[in-house]
């Protein structure tokens, strides 16, 4: 049985993962990474294997806050909150956390440019310096509709994943990010949206492109394999002071 200094230290850290995954779903809404209701970002229970938070199916991200999250079982039953799931989102979110129990959250998303990337090809280009510093990262899911399909896709998820990747593009569909905190998820997603948006722009150019030398492209892809799970927090608490500022409340 739990002592009483150990339930608060809990409850403690249940609030601050519910805050930070709430100020993801504002900073999504701020840099535009939404679909209206749909895509889902969610975050471990803290010191649970098989609990998660995310977002009340209906709400719109701007409207996350870390009192409404959803806390849900592996097995889909809504532990807190007063809203449905995503069925979609749950399915996602728990191949990805059963099969990483390294990784604490994941971020999915539809965004326009991810979504196009996704359907092209070639997947993701070594053009820019934000793509090649994660471009090691990236692994790579054919599109399976996961609501009619769930064990095969859900298998499928974990597979293509692997144990290696932290990012993946989700073909003809958008992409994830997956962290062992939020801040690295974060970086993750960030420099792989803003890779993919440089990518739809070279292509429409028309223009011959260049790349960087393969042993360039090593050298920026070995900043973040080898990163450490807090390397990237000045930039999550620079996110942070930008929620606080644009889209307070989140920590309702």
């Amino acid at each position: 049985m739990a002592t009483s200094s150990q339930k608060v230290s809990n409850e403690l850290n249940e609030h601050r993962v519910r805050v930070e995954l709430a100020a993801m779903y504002r900073i999504s809404h701020f840099y535009g990474w939404t679909d209206v209701i749909d895509t889902h970002l969610s975050a471990r229970v803290p010191g649970v294997d098989d609990q998660y938070f995310i977002n009340p199916y209906g709400l719109m991200f701007d409207e996350i806050t870390a009192s409404n999250l959803l806390k849900v079982d592996f097995e889909g039953n809504v532990l807190e909150g007063d809203y449905p799931t995503n069925e979609a989102g749950h399915l996602i979110h728990t191949a990805i956390l059963k099969a990483r129990p390294d990784l604490n959250v994941s971020l999915h998303t539809h965004s326009r440019a991810g979504t196009a990337v996704s359907a092209m090809q070639c997947g993701l280009l070594p053009l820019c310096q934000q793509g090649n510093e994660i471009i090691k990262l990236v692994a790579y899911h054919d599109y399976i509709n996961v609501t009619s399909s769930p064990q095969d896709e859900c298998d499928a998820l974990a597979r293509d994943l692997g144990q290696d990747a932290k990012l993946m593009i989700m073909r003809n569909h958008g992409l994830l990010s997956g962290g062992r905190t939020m801040s690295e998820a974060f970086w993750l997603l960030m420099r792989l949206e803003t890779a993919c948006k440089i990518q739809v722009d070279v292509l429409a150019s028309g223009q011959p492109y260049v790349t960087p030398s393969q042993d360039a492209i090593d050298d920026l892809a070995a900043y973040a394999v080898n990163a450490d799970a807090n390397a990237h927090d000045h930039y999550w608490q620079a996110a942070l002071r930008l929620a606080q500022r644009k889209h307070p409340g989140f920590d309702a």
